[in-house]
């Protein structure tokens, strides 16, 4: 079974962002929050980051670019899934 497409239908934040195009809800806390990321994201003025405005997790092609992203970051490995 492939979880990449989860969607939360009884959240009751969804669609917690404008986004025509919704794929997943599956990392409605994205993994890559304390990791450098590709994503949307601003830094506040304590240092932290908001991601409220990035979609990244949410689109198509998320999964495989989270999945990259932790196999680089963490364990120091390209991946060969995207």
């Amino acid at each position: 079974m492939n979880y990449k497409h989860f969607i939360n239908l009884k959240c009751e934040f969804l669609p917690c962002h404008k986004l025509e195009d919704w794929h997943s809800c599956l990392f409605c806390y994205c993994p890559l929050f304390l990791l450098d990321c590709p994503g949307n994201y601003s830094t506040l003025p304590a240092g932290m980051k908001d991601c409220s405005a990035c979609v990244l997790p949410h689109t198509e092609k998320g999964w495989d670019v989270i999945q990259e992203e932790i196999q680089k970051q963490l364990f120091r490995q390209n991946s060969s899934r995207v």
